[in-house]
């Protein structure tokens, strides 16, 4: 399974030499959502495995941060070097001071989670998940209530696919795959929304560039346009909507004329999208995480969302609007990620602030001490993060205790203290589900990894070892025990039974 942070979570099917490497890799055609197509990064994934820049050994730097100057060291001593650290720095400033650090590197249930563990079992400063989702998920449930939509492979049946704030054929290629689909069968027409005109946009029928941060004006008109002309199912509304006359009555000024002034579309693009939509009652809004990318993304993703309700889409198969099913899996993590050890009282640190962390912002660290000592892995903050000059400036500083997992040397490797080396998706065992599908799949073990290379698992273990906590409950488990108890735990069958039916629809 591709361990990347795409909804797609691609199901592979990965071809091994004689000689145990990996070969080709392509998507699984016995998948009905991947249908046989990956991307391209993906399925040059050998290149990733065997690349000669990959990290091989554990490293301590020499020189000062981001020089570059690097002595190699064992797995033992660079494990024992970072738990001292941590001990260090929660003796001075109290546990808080140690800041367990990830994202979304890997998607896999075990490798990214494990870390929770550690955080709960040691009261270390929580963390606050906030680069990628927030806004957009955030709206799309003050609509639907849950986070789920209907099956995403239901865009074939469509006879309208509107692909909003998502660049479908650069990001999530699948979508395209069932949406051409539904081009080729049905005649649909393929409606792309968006900020630039981006490859997506070539393969549109009708193409949409308004400015940044006015989708929720466009949304807006369009319902304006529906209760106009009667698009609007009111017998729908009546039964499952909330106000939809107060919505209306909002709606009276929302013209396409008022939202032409905000969006920079013309009335008539305005008029032929509602137009389009309002008379297509097959319409599948396929809803993407640009609306993440704008301070008003909350808004825009409700006000969006809210055209298949004033329509009624979803009252047909191939109609309504998706965004994410995260809410259908019911994983029950609460053993892996220690959340029986988890202190109310301990503060959540927001990961979009990590620049104001580590630059000693009292409100960014709730008015409380110093983040002296980090643990990253799956993630590369010195690239990814919000206000990079803070970041740097934090990462720099010298009473700042900086330990990375990784597969290569990125910048924020490059200011570490230690740097561990770890393994790729292939090389261990996982469990994933699919946040734009409605797949729970099992990523097994196919080769062994390079002999000084370890798995995020194992650092959380022995880190857990060396700290006096691995005698929680959670700890000691190998990644086919953690991954048995999840399904168990969750009424999803076992591993077994996973490994033999290779994923679950």
């Amino acid at each position: 399974v591709c361990p990347h942070d795409c909804p797609s979570a691609c199901a592979l099917d990965v071809d091994l030499t004689a000689d145990g490497r990996i070969g080709r890799v392509r998507g699984s055609s016995d998948n009905t959502y991947t249908a046989g197509v990956i991307c391209a990064k993906v399925a040059r994934y050998t290149e990733r495995i065997y690349h000669p820049g990959r990290l091989m050994v554990p490293q301590r730097r020499m020189g000062a941060k981001g020089e570059g100057l690097w002595q190699e060291l064992s797995w033992e001593a660079a494990l024992d070097e970072i738990a001292d650290a941590f001990v260090k720095a929660e003796a001075k400033h109290g546990s808080e001071a140690v800041w367990p650090y990830f994202y979304a590197g890997t998607m896999g249930q075990v490798q990214r989670d494990s870390i929770e563990r550690l955080r709960h079992a040691k009261k270390y400063s929580g963390f606050m998940g906030t680069i990628c989702t927030n806004m957009a998920w955030t709206g799309y449930v003050m609509g639907t209530g849950a986070l789920r939509g209907p099956d995403p492979r239901e865009i074939a049946k469509s006879d309208c696919v509107v692909i909003w704030g998502t660049n479908a054929v650069s990001t999530q290629v699948n979508v395209m795959t069932h949406a051409i689909k539904a081009r080729k069968q049905r005649g649909a027409k393929i409606v792309v929304i968006d900020i630039y005109d981006n490859p997506t946009m070539k393969q549109a029928d009708v193409k949409l560039v308004l400015r940044p941060g006015t989708d929720a004006a466009l949304a807006c008109a369009v319902m304006h346009v529906a209760f106009r002309d009667g698009y609007a199912d009111r017998a729908y509304m009546a039964k499952y909507a909330d106000d939809p006359a107060g919505l209306e009555a909002h709606l009276r000024s929302r013209t396409p004329e008022w939202a032409s002034a905000i969006t920079g579309l013309t009335v008539e693009e305005i008029e032929g999208f509602a137009r389009l939509v309002g008379t297509t009652a097959k319409s599948f809004f396929r809803l993407g995480y640009g609306f993440s990318r704008q301070r008003n993304g909350t808004a825009a993703m409700h006000a969006a969302l809210s055209i298949s309700t004033v329509l009624g889409s979803w009252r047909h198969e191939g109609g309504g609007a998706f965004h994410n099913n995260g809410e259908i899996y019911r994983f029950n993590k609460a053993e892996l990620m220690g959340t029986a050890y988890k202190d109310p009282d301990i503060r959540m640190l927001d990961q979009s602030q990590i620049g104001r962390v580590l630059t000693g912002d009292a409100e960014a660290l709730r008015h409380r001490g110093p983040v002296t000592a980090l643990l990253i892995q799956n993630t590369n903050p010195m690239n990814v993060a919000p206000e990079q000059r803070l970041v740097r400036e934090g990462f720099l500083r010298d009473d700042l205790f900086t330990a990375v997992h990784e597969q290569f040397m990125t910048d924020t490797a490059k200011v570490a203290d230690i740097v561990l080396p770890a393994t790729m998706f292939l090389e261990h065992d996982d469990l994933y589900r699919g946040g734009g599908h409605q797949h729970i799949l099992l990523g097994p073990k196919l080769v062994e990894p390079p002999a000084t290379v370890r798995t995020n698992l194992f650092v959380i273990e022995e880190l857990a070892k060396r700290l006096g906590v691995d005698g929680f409950t959670g700890f000691g488990m190998d990644e086919r025990t953690h991954i048995d108890r999840i399904l168990s735990a969750s009424g999803w069958g076992s591993y077994d039974a996973l490994k033999a039916d290779k994923w679950i629809d």
